[in-house]
């Protein structure tokens, strides 16, 4: 039986900078939902399933695929292991609209989108508990997540 998302969605914090535990009440919607596997990825990554998230994220061939590995390593924390794996993103179709969203929340990351640069901010934040930065990278982040979901389900 599929469940809706939307009050699943609704409901789910935004993602911590480093992995946290899972929202039970999402693990059933996620597991039923009528999505691809790259969605459904992203679905266990936001709602705190970090074992299924990469689970699945490591077993799609493609840049999204990738995509959802590298912020599963960015919030495990290990850094090579995220970088490795946004080379093999390459340039990603949400880069530059994330770049613009970004810029808007922490001038330091204006220009083109750097999975590097933020691989190394989110470290940075992670560190600096309830802080300003701590607050803007979780919202890029959020931004990251939506962008990629979106890409994913389309």
């Amino acid at each position: 039986m599929e469940m809706p998302l939307d009050p699943v969605l609704a409901n789910l914090p935004a993602m911590p900078l480093v992995r946290g535990a899972g929202i039970e009440s999402a693990r059933e919607a996620i597991r039923a939902a009528n999505v691809s596997d790259s969605a459904r990825a992203g679905l266990y990554l936001r709602a705190g399933f970090w074992d299924e998230a990469h689970n699945l994220a490591q077993d799609i061939a493609s840049a999204d695929g990738s995509y959802w590995h590298a912020i599963v390593h960015r919030q495990e924390p290990d850094a090579g292991n995220a970088s490795y794996w946004f080379r093999r993103v390459g340039a990603h179709a949400i880069f530059p609209d994330l770049a613009t969203r970004a810029a808007q929340i922490e001038p330091s990351l204006t220009g083109s989108w750097d999975p590097y640069r933020f691989i190394d901010y989110c470290e940075r934040a992670s560190r600096q508990t309830g802080s300003e930065t701590e607050r803007r990278a979780i919202a890029i982040q959020q931004i990251e997540w939506e962008l990629l979901f979106e890409h994913c389900s389309a």
